[in-house]
């Protein structure tokens, strides 16, 4: 394939500006070849071993053997299927999902994109305690799409006019703005287990049970967003596992997807199904729940909670934070910590935007990731959970060739001068 010709048709008929950007950034990388943790180049002449995974979709690796065989006999017998009817594989989903989630989280209604998700989430909360405040997490992130956008940083929200009414945001794990801001007018609290685009922060388990207690005390439903932290990301099935909490509404994403074919989850306790009871079609999702796609889930959940698949998990996120000690160690005056949780990892620097830099150094040692936008001390690092020790190996190899750049960069320039004079 014709790399030049395939940007030049994208800048010319998707996005000139994204083209322009990597451009900019000399980072033109046009995806090839994807198997497992890589992906290279359209042209063959970069590979990659992926340390983002768009944020967990690619859990299970790039083109998943066993996934790609679930969608290629699914589409032996279904298609999308009708979101108007009664669906034999949306039944099949909804009730594996509530085996896999603690008490009565019992029913789900599915989408296709994370921010639909959260869009239901906060629409099912306004309607079933007919209030109308919405409390989120600064430096949070939960979507692009109308509500949820309405949830995030003013970044995300101000090219498009005022925010919509009754959203507000608190710092996160702070349980004084917590108990002051969160009441009887809140519909919903709505966070991220951890906050990935915020740098991989990790909440307190104090924190965690006095803002369930808290909500349950106002009335207020706890709406958790799992879409990257879920399915094994941390090391448990879900994230909020970890603090012993259930939370009122779980969204989930990216990962059960499989890395093929687009799937989410709305899941919320059954007293809350009664609002459906007048209003079946309130919320539609043409391709929500599409019967190809649930099959793919049902097969990705499989996988994901397997005890066997978790153990591994949890024994290469061991091995990792060996070698993430070594790197904090040897790099001591440019790394300030490492962030984990199982394999939700980050790497934080001591200086503002090195996080953006990171993620060029990397990205010229054949690893990419990606810096944390509410917080540019942090690169995010989230390889697939299918990864050996041996790549974990050369993860700690690249970060190690990445840092000693990032080195460079920093004695050679200030930020704004190496960006300004590289690109």
């Amino acid at each position: 394939m014709n790399k030049k010709q395939i940007i030049k048709d994208f800048k010319d008929h998707v996005s000139s500006g994204k083209a322009a950007t990597y451009k900019k950034y000399r980072m033109e990388f046009v995806m090839g070849e994807r198997e497992g943790a890589y992906m290279t180049d359209v042209e063959g002449k970069i590979k990659l071993i992926n340390c983002h995974c768009n944020g967990g979709v690619f859990n299970l690796g790039h083109r998943n053997p066993e996934i790609i065989e679930t969608l290629k006999k699914a589409t032996d017998k279904f298609d999308i299927g009708n979101h108007h009817l009664i669906s034999s594989q949306r039944a099949k989903l909804g009730k594996k999902l509530a085996s896999l989630m603690p008490g009565d989280l019992d029913y789900t209604v599915f989408g296709v994109g994370g921010g639909e998700a959260v869009d239901l989430a906060i629409k099912l909360a306004k309607a079933y305690t007919g209030r109308k405040n919405i409390i989120s997490i600064k430096g949070g992130y939960h979507g692009h799409t109308g509500l949820a956008l309405a949830t995030g940083d003013e970044q995300y929200r101000e090219p498009f006019g005022d925010n919509l009414p009754g959203f507000m945001q608190i710092p996160f794990n702070d349980i004084d703005a917590l108990k002051k801001y969160v009441d009887e007018d809140t519909a919903a609290f709505i966070m991220e287990t951890i906050p990935a685009t915020l740098g991989i922060e990790i909440p307190s388990k104090e924190y965690m049970q006095q803002l369930r207690e808290h909500c349950t005390k106002t009335g207020t439903l706890l709406i958790i967003d799992e879409v990257q932290t879920g399915l094994g990301r941390t090391g448990k099935l879900w994230a909020f596992e970890h603090f012993e909490i259930q939370p009122d509404i779980v969204v989930i994403g990216k990962g059960l997807s499989g890395g093929i074919y687009p799937m989410t989850a709305t899941v919320f306790r059954t007293e809350y199904e009664q609002f459906f009871h007048d209003h079946p079609f309130i919320h539609v999702s043409t391709f929500g729940g599409s019967e190809l796609g649930a099959e793919v889930a049902l097969k990705v959940l499989e996988i994901s909670s397997d005890p066997a698949f978790l153990d591994h998990v949890n024994e290469v996120a061991a091995y990792l934070a060996k070698g993430y000690d070594s790197l904090k160690k040897k790099h001591s005056k440019y790394i300030a910590a490492f962030r984990q949780l199982g394999l939700m990892t980050g790497i934080e620097f001591y200086k503002d935007k090195h996080g953006l830099l990171f993620t060029k150094a990397a990205y010229e040692s054949g690893m990419f990731s990606l810096y944390s936008n509410n917080n540019m001390k942090v690169c995010q690092l989230l390889p697939p959970l299918i990864i050996t020790k041996e790549q974990v190996d050369e993860i700690i190899n690249k970060i190690d060739k990445a840092v000693s750049k990032l080195k460079y960069y920093s004695m050679a320039f200030s930020v704004k001068e190496f960006i300004d004079k590289l690109f």
